[in-house]
């Protein structure tokens, strides 16, 4: 069966959803400001403990993905998600759920198989470029910014 490009426009207009901008831009506005509050009082509470600011940020990151994928397992990130939208893809929390929800997904195919295999399937090539970025943004500091 064949159908024509306005054929096929007409179906993906009515198969896809209206976006609710006025609605959802603030949402993910207050999502993604809400996550970076949570950080910045793990990190002053780490202060708090007597850590210096550099070792405080570095236990808040740690915190924050702990809990990102510890949320994602429990089902809790993808409904936060679904209300805040790209406010829940602060980089670090993003990144967490984004290196374990495809651990979830796949468990059921075994753990070697399954959740070994394809844990970064999504995140894989973020750091496979960003490593690739960062290596020849290095180079070109070095010889000709230096």
């Amino acid at each position: 069966m064949k159908i024509s490009q306005k054929q096929y426009g007409e179906m993906v207009k009515k198969a896809s959803p209206n976006s609710k901008c006025m609605r959802d831009v603030p949402l993910a506005f207050l999502i993604g400001g809400l996550i970076c509050v949570i950080g910045q009082a793990i990190t002053d509470f780490y202060s708090y403990l007597g850590f210096d600011d550099r070792t405080a940020a570095a236990w808040c990151t740690i915190t924050l993905v702990f809990l990102s994928a510890l949320f994602t397992g429990l089902g809790l990130y993808e409904k936060l998600a679904k209300y805040g939208g790209a406010g829940t893809l602060v980089p670090v929390t993003g990144f967490a759920n984004a290196v374990a929800s495809p651990a979830v997904e796949f468990k059921s195919e075994g753990y070697i198989l399954g959740l070994g295999a394809k844990i970064f399937i999504i995140a894989g090539p973020v750091i496979l470029y960003g490593t690739a970025a960062s290596v020849v943004y290095g180079l070109i500091y070095y010889f000709f910014l230096r």
